[in-house]
């Protein structure tokens, strides 16, 4: 859950993460790298930030919005709260989303061995905010109190905005003008943070999963079971969506 149109449905969502926040703070302590995805809507962050949620040491929420929690000046405790909570609460339902399933199954949704990588997928929306409002990348820097990490991924422009068009009814000059002001956004932001900054391929990533995600958490600083590859590669779509 991120944001909600119902106000008290919202307001307890923020009391929960607070309390939350107050219980977990040792836990909390030991976080030492941020992962914020970049890039377009409609490239496939789900299914990567699913795959790295099912790794024993992270979780990745999908879409909370961290940025909009911060522009509401919520602290660290807070924010790590409500991804956690994300994390547990997509769990629960199934991690069903726009028609895919992204469960890995055996792994570790929800919960964790030891919690050292936390973050959210929200790639698209957060391109947009830092287009408009760059300043919240150095403030999500000095909240968070730890390494940043990005995570950048690209699927083939042509299929991207298709799919962007269609899913948001858009027409097809609006779709491409929105498109590239994300893709300059995320050309600032390289810019600003240098080499920490993954990019993942969508086809290429389809065609050799295991090696581009044992390559993306050790860029994360996490290790990889073969045990959590073969299970994580088993929810792989076959091939691209040619939209």
């Amino acid at each position: 859950m991120s944001f909600s149109s119902n106000l008290e449905a919202t307001l307890g969502f923020i009391e929960s993460a607070r309390a939350e926040a107050a219980k977990r703070r040792a836990e909390f302590n030991n976080i030492n790298t941020y992962c914020m995805f970049i890039g377009y809507p409609r490239s496939g962050h789900s299914l990567i930030g699913s795959l790295l949620d099912a790794h024993p040491n992270m979780v990745i929420a999908h879409e909370v919005d961290a940025l909009r929690c911060l522009s509401a000046g919520f602290g660290r405790g807070v924010i790590f709260s409500m991804l956690l909570q994300n994390s547990q609460e997509f769990t629960k339902e199934g991690r069903n989303w726009n028609g895919y399933t992204y469960n890995v199954p055996n792994q570790w949704h929800g919960h964790y061995q030891s919690l050292q990588v936390i973050g959210d997928k929200k790639g698209g929306r957060s391109s947009l905010q830092l287009l408009h409002r760059p300043e919240l990348l150095e403030l999500m820097q000095k909240t968070v109190g730890v390494p940043m990490r990005f995570v950048h991924v690209i699927r083939n422009p042509y299929d991207n905005i298709t799919t962007f068009s269609k899913k948001h009814n858009l027409g097809m000059r609006e779709a491409i003008e929105s498109y590239f002001g994300m893709v300059q956004s995320v050309i600032n932001i390289k810019q600003k943070v240098g080499d920490v900054v993954f990019d993942v391929r969508q086809e290429d990533f389809i065609d050799n999963p295991q090696s581009v995600l044992k390559s993306l958490c050790n860029f994360l600083g996490q290790d990889t079971t073969q045990h959590y590859l073969d299970d994580c590669t088993s929810i792989v779509f076959k091939q691209p969506n040619k939209s």
